[in-house]
């Protein structure tokens, strides 16, 4: 999914919105369609920042492929000195800390460490959750 950079006149839109089937294997696509959208938006951040986002992409889609039934949608978007990461899934529940152990218990206070802020919206099919990054 390689794709030239943006340019100051690019007409590409600021976000983008992917649907997934929610199985295992859309956790490596949404990382792709992440990493297509930092090549052509991000302007020059912080050496960590791509990986600090797919990081993030990554730990909510597999959040979502783990605890929530069905799809989830993927919204990547430009903000004002960041990008906005939102999983949308089928869950009602709310993400929570837990003890890691073998099976899990990382991702989440790992997403709360790298986002500026971290929001989770109930919505009337399941819910929302929003990372935002600085660059």
């Amino acid at each position: 999914m390689e794709l030239p950079p943006a340019t100051a006149h690019d007409a590409r839109p600021a976000e983008v919105h992917v649907d997934f089937d929610g199985t295992p294997g859309c956790i490596a696509q949404a990382r792709e369609a992440a990493a297509a959208f930092l090549h052509r938006h991000t302007p020059p951040a912080r050496h960590t920042f791509h990986d600090d986002v797919l990081l993030v992409v990554s730990e909510l889609v597999t959040n979502a492929v783990r605890h929530a039934p069905g799809p989830l949608i993927l919204e990547i978007g430009l903000l004002p000195g960041g990008i906005g990461v939102t999983v949308r899934d089928t869950s009602p529940a709310l993400p929570c800390s837990r003890t890691p152990d073998p099976t899990g218990g990382r991702g989440w206070p790992l997403v709360r460490r790298l986002a500026r802020r971290v929001r989770v919206v109930p919505c009337p099919d399941g819910k929302a959750v929003r990372a935002e990054l600085a660059w």
